[in-house]
């Protein structure tokens, strides 16, 4: 079902042009114009009709448009002012639709915002914050979470260290904390071209939706391990995971050499070090 703007909207890349907008290299801004190609986006998570969607960072709006056009009522939070004349255009021409918040994304508790309502989460995150927001969002303490899916546009590099598998050099802490209550993968990939300015690196949608979370495990303990561990990645575990108490003992009574580095440590062997930890 595709959603009418009430008003016509001009093209998007007129719209910036109007408002005399630029993307700020500080925010980590990159625009897309390509409607076409957020349109695909904004279909990743399934139906979106009638639903709720968590953006961050929107910008001029670009996928906003197409998440509105889906038939999702979006809540987006952006704090560059300079973005927020274009994103009430958008309000009037979707009416009741969206909702902006002029606020960082890192202040904002999205499970409040939303009501206590099931939600999607949709972003073309900024670069500076981006992996900071999404090791927040895979870590609350209660599981399966307020969120249905997460679909985020990364930098290539960080969108493979989500999906990595064990022993690859992109396996680290987000592949462990990624993979081991959640699904994830990578679902599309955007050439550098495609935004405005182009960024110097190609880009990558990853697609996760919650998984069964393993019995027994505090989330917190995982973090903290897989923090220590790929924190200090070319020591040994018996280095790397000494500051915390009986870390190494619970390895090597779970048959997890001490003297393995942590890429060599499935998901699944983490997660029964975290178990092992959990009072």
């Amino acid at each position: 079902m595709t959603i009418q703007p009430r008003t016509a909207l001009p093209p998007l890349r007129e719209t910036v042009r109007v408002h005399g907008l630029s993307a700020s290299k500080a925010l980590g801004q990159n625009f897309l114009f390509d409607e076409q190609l957020l349109d695909r986006v904004a279909a990743l998570p399934g139906d979106l009709n009638g639903t709720t969607v968590f953006e961050v960072g929107p910008g001029p709006g670009g996928l906003t448009r197409a998440l509105l056009r889906a038939g999702a009522e979006v809540i987006a939070v952006e704090r560059d002012e300079r973005c927020l004349p274009l994103l009430d255009e958008l309000s009037e021409a979707f009416p009741g639709q969206l909702t902006v918040i002029a606020d960082d994304a890192m202040a904002v508790d999205v499970d409040a915002v939303t009501g206590g309502a099931p939600y999607h989460i949709v972003a073309n995150l900024p670069y500076n914050v981006g992996t900071a927001l999404f090791t927040r969002w895979l870590e609350p303490a209660a599981w399966p979470p307020r969120w249905l899916s997460l679909t985020l546009m990364f930098q290539l590099e960080v969108a493979e260290r989500i999906v990595a598998p064990v022993n690859t050099n992109a396996y680290g802490r987000l592949a462990v904390l990624a993979q081991w209550r959640s699904n994830a993968k990578i679902a599309m990939k955007v050439h550098r071209s495609a935004f405005t300015p182009p960024p110097k690196v190609m880009s990558a949608i990853v697609h996760l939706t919650p998984a069964e979370q393993p019995a027994g495990v505090d989330p917190r303990i995982l973090s903290r391990l897989t923090e220590k561990g790929f924190g200090q990645r070319r020591k040994m575990l018996r280095q790397s995971l000494k500051g915390i108490e009986g870390a190494v003992a619970a390895a090597d009574a779970l048959g997890i050499d001490p003297t393995r580095r942590a890429e060599t440590v499935t998901v699944t062997e983490w997660v029964a070090l975290a178990r092992a930890l959990t009072r």
